[in-house]
């Protein structure tokens, strides 16, 4: 089971790409380009009623592909290699921004975990509180912890890496990922007051040997305990002045209070201000920076920054602490502003806030470092909300104005350039774009290019885009933005040769499919689309083929693939909004009368059995429709969301079930997942355990025994996840998740060696229609030497899915070389995400001696998937034939991705070994 990887990365390689130039307020939010509609279809089998899709459908001419936000490097393993070197020869000062840095050039993989890790590393390695604020309240946003009822902005999660009161603390913490914090300890409390009456300080006049006297009112002090907070009072009171020889000191100029004396009087004999309300400590802290009482400084900020817990006080605190430049009060009060995002994007007074030039110039003491984390965070989340408001372009330009390296200047230019083109206005942003590309950031020039065809160049943005491919190792999204200049027969090659370098475009096969379409080849029209959504399944992709459905009186289907976007996002506004409000019940009215529950069980476990995830979802859809009281199975929609690699939906589903839940028991269980996901094993499998406890349940014995499953395990912890799975067999449950455990329950024993009992449960699996236990059964088979009967299983499942790819990939491991190959071959043409086709005719390559062919195999999928393991391989492919420059510099990339992978650093070592060697050699024989 520990290789049923279920939370993989989101293999989307523009999840934060622009769309086209329709409208932002329709576009979804996931970047992919959205339809524009115009006429009537020119083939339907049926005809298509007006009033279901009033505005037509959309044609090539309309047609367009995003603008990614992100930066784009030409040769992203260079870039990789090179971040990899700096961060291991950085000074502690300087780390923190580089991961940040890899953070941004990473973005453009759309691997939600590798970017959670780069910002883990830049807050371990974050040393000023303000720079920790900004990036543990990134984390939180990135885990969009702001969806889950009931938990507030300033609350601790449990782990010290993102506590907002360990985020105030001065220093770096490389040991905090997954470190418990100690915020549950007293930090005091605003409801204890000072009264001059109260007799609980009357034994504080004992000793008392002079006064301060505020008019009338005297307070008696100690004076070497006030000489002792600073010398400005060791000079008053011990020096030359008059003061320090008389017993009563006249304070009343000073504008300070009789209660603030009080307090400054108990601060100096027990060195507390927790326990001062809230108004005394700032009237303090006013006196301890007039008199350059460091300590007594130190201590307000902390009792203040502690009380800073929701957005009304961080707007009353932040005035004074920008004026009198407390940078720990600053921190405290950023810190409720940025845990609110995205909320805090849409407050008018927070946002004048950081958009006020007196801001600008006030916020300066913090350092141009802090200030650019700071508003590239605001401008990253505004990008994700799709902002285009004058707003958003102050903060993108006050990003700008911090960014010191060419890398922020580079992505700040940009994303303003995309900023603007969603706005129109293209002088603008082409004004823009070019500044980006001058600092070398060529994918910009995209930009200026589109910038020129909306102004009516279409002559000179097809030249920029051909020297562009002329200079530079050509990239598939260099094809595809030419062919927007292009026409007819030269379009078409250039969308094919976009789709050769870099099979995950997706604007290449939507352009095809309506094209098709509108040639009245529906049929092609429909694989073009199909082939897509195999392996990049989006709401503009379903969006696509339920048009091409609609188009040609397919209700049903287009209402199963209308499900599945919504599933995937909720708030997607179909077919650009161009559409009845009410379309989806529309189409259920005109499609099936309304289904029993016991029907849409029987649909499901039918598309179950048949892999038929997307079919499964909208079931699943439907089901949650007709009752929204099923809370589980919004956490089936999520187990299916994360098996079709969209774990941003799936993680959403799985945050609204926890909201959802209706006991403690069930509670616990989607915490525990959440927390896996996280990579929070322990605290997920004690989750998992008190779920236990309170209910035994199907689903709580089945997290424990995937998340023990996922440790590296010894035999007797490798039983324990059998007893586990057979205890979660005996609780009620469906046949759909007992399939599930009987097919890890078969893995497992693999694991064990027992191929007799995994051979069972993997047979129990199938007869209740685990379609996907075929896999296993094939493995039993082959490693019982019954190399037939597992080519045989892995056929029948390559029969009965809808998605073949992974089964053509699993059979070439059972067949001989030639076939091998034709079944890699058919995966590849599935799913080209797939990298193990392309390493395993690597590999037959190298063995033929045809080092150059296999070097250019593994070459291809890098081109558009710089994968760990391909990496590696090329790696050590440059190693084998003498080129240790270019395996090290694999070597970096790769462990730019992971710097633990041990084979990795061995090469790396060794490569370097040799290289310094030669090096050496060729000295000796010069000398």
């Amino acid at each position: 089971m520990r290789n049923l990887k279920l939370f993989e990365r989101f293999k989307s390689t523009q999840i934060h790409a622009f769309n086209s130039h329709d409208s932002p307020s329709t576009s979804s939010n996931n970047g992919t380009p959205r339809m524009k509609f115009l006429g009537n279809p020119k083939s339907s089998s049926k005809p298509i009623s007006r009033s279901l899709l009033p505005y037509g459908f959309p044609t090539t001419e309309l047609l367009e592909p995003p603008l990614d936000s992100y930066l784009k490097p030409i040769d992203l393993v260079e870039s990789l290699s090179n971040l990899y070197r700096r961060i291991e020869s950085s000074s502690e000062s300087e780390t923190s921004m580089l991961y940040l840095e890899q953070y941004t050039v990473l973005r453009s993989l759309g691997d939600a975990k590798l970017l959670r890790r780069c910002l883990l590393n830049a807050r371990r390695h974050a040393i000023d509180v303000p720079c920790k604020v900004v990036l543990s309240a990134w984390l939180r946003y990135e885990r969009r912890e702001h969806e889950l009822v009931g938990v507030e902005s300033m609350d601790c999660n449990g782990f010290a890496i993102e506590c907002p009161k360990t985020s105030l603390t001065h220093g770096c913490g490389l040991n905090l990922v997954n470190e418990h914090c100690k915020c549950e300890e007293d930090f005091g409390s605003d409801d204890i007051r000072i009264s001059r009456a109260d007799d609980e300080f009357s034994g504080l006049e004992e000793d008392s040997d002079f006064s301060f006297c505020i008019g009338s009112e005297k307070v008696k002090c100690v004076r070497s305990r006030i000489a002792a907070l600073s010398r400005p009072f060791e000079a008053m009171l011990y020096g030359s002045f008059v003061e320090s020889r008389t017993s009563e000191i006249d304070f009343s100029k000073n504008g300070v209070s009789i209660e603030a004396m009080l307090a400054l009087n108990i601060y100096s004999r027990i060195k507390r201000v927790d326990l001062f309300r809230v108004e005394t400590v700032f009237e303090l802290l006013g006196l301890a920076i007039k008199f350059c009482c460091d300590d007594l400084k130190s201590a307000c900020e902390s009792r203040l920054a502690s009380s800073v817990t929701d957005i009304d006080k961080a707007l009353t605190f932040v005035e004074y602490a920008l004026e009198e430049h407390t940078k720990l009060l600053l921190s405290a009060c950023l810190q409720v502003f940025l845990r609110e995002l995205p909320q805090s994007l849409y407050n008018p007074k927070v946002m004048r806030f950081f958009c006020s030039s007196e801001a600008k110039e006030q916020l300066a003491f913090l350092g141009s470092e802090c200030l650019f984390l700071l508003y590239y965070f605001l401008s990253q989340a505004g990008m994700e909300e799709k902002l285009t408001t004058e707003p958003m372009l102050i903060l993108l330009e006050r990003t700008r104005e911090f960014a010191r390296a060419n890398w922020q200047k580079a992505v700040c230019l940009h994303q303003m350039g995309c900023v603007l083109f969603e706005r129109k206005d293209y002088k603008a942003a082409q004004f823009h774009f070019r500044l980006a590309s001058s600092l070398g950031h060529d994918y910009s020039l995209a930009g200026v290019s589109r910038t020129e065809y909306k102004q009516g160049k279409r002559y000179s943005a097809y030249k920029l885009m051909t020297y562009l491919i002329s200079n530079h190792k050509p990239h598939g999204w260099m094809y595809q933005e030419r062919s927007l200049y292009n026409l007819g027969v030269e379009k078409l090659k250039d969308l094919a040769t976009a789709t050769e370098l870099d099979p995950t475009l997706a604007f290449p096969y939507k352009y095809r499919a309506v094209g098709k379409f509108e040639q009245k080849q529906t049929k092609e029209a429909f694989e073009e689309v199909d082939r897509l959504i195999q392996f990049k399944l989006t709401p503009d992709c379903l969006e696509l083929r339920a048009w091409l459905f609609l188009a040609i009186g397919d209700r049903e289907s287009c209402l199963r693939d209308l499900r599945a976007v919504l599933c995937l996002e909720p708030n997607y506004v179909l077919f650009g909004g161009k559409m009845r409000d009410d379309l989806a019940k529309a189409l259920t009215v005109q499609c099936i009368e309304v289904e029993s529950e016991a029907d849409c069980w029987v649909r499901l476990y039918e598309r179950w059995s048949a892999v038929d995830d997307v079919g499964s979802l909208a079931v699943v859809h439907q089901m949650l429709q007709n009752d929204p009281s099923k809370n589980f199975l919004r956490f089936r929609q999520s187990l299916l969301l994360l098996r079709l690699n969209c774990q941003g939906a799936a993680m959403r589903c799985l945050r609204m079930a926890w909201n959802l839940a209706s006991s403690e028991a069930e509670r616990l269980v989607y915490e525990g997942w959440l927390l896996y996901d996280m990579g929070h094993v322990d605290e997920a499998l004690t989750k998992s355990e008190k779920a236990i406890s309170i209910q035994r349940s199907f689903e709580a014995f089945f997290l424990k025994a995937y998340v023990i499953a996922d440790k590296n395990l010894d035999t007797d912890e490798t039983s324990c996840v059998v007893q586990v799975l057979e205890e979660a067999l005996k609780c009620a449950s469906d046949g759909l998740r007992k399939g599930q455990a009987l097919n890890n329950l078969g893995s497992i024993y693999i694991d064990c060696g027992m191929l007799d009992e995994a051979e069972a449960a993997y047979k129990n699996a199938l007869e209740i229609k685990h379609t996907r236990a075929h896999q296993g059964l094939a493995r039993v088979y082959f490693l019982k030497n019954q190399r037939k009967e597992a080519c045989e299983e892995m056929t029948k499942l390559i029969e009965k899915a809808c998605v073949k790819a992974a089964a053509y990939e699993k059979r070439s491991e059972y067949c001989e070389r030639e076939k091998a190959k034709e079944d890699l071959d058919m995966a590849t043409t599935l799913d080209p995400l797939r990298t193990y086709p392309y390493r395993y005719r690597a590999a037959v390559l190298m063995d033929d001696q045809r080092e150059t062919e296999a070097v250019e195999e593994l070459s291809k999928a890098i081109a558009f998937r710089p994968e760990l393991q391909t990496l590696h391989l090329r790696a050590a492919f440059h190693e084998a034939t003498g080129k240790l420059s270019l395996a090290a510099q694999d070597c970096e990339a790769a462990l730019c991705l992971d710097p633990n992978h041990t084979e990795t650093l061995h090469l790396y070592s060794r490569s370097k070994d040799q290289a310094s060697s030669i090096d050496n050699t060729v000295l000796d024989l010069d000398f």
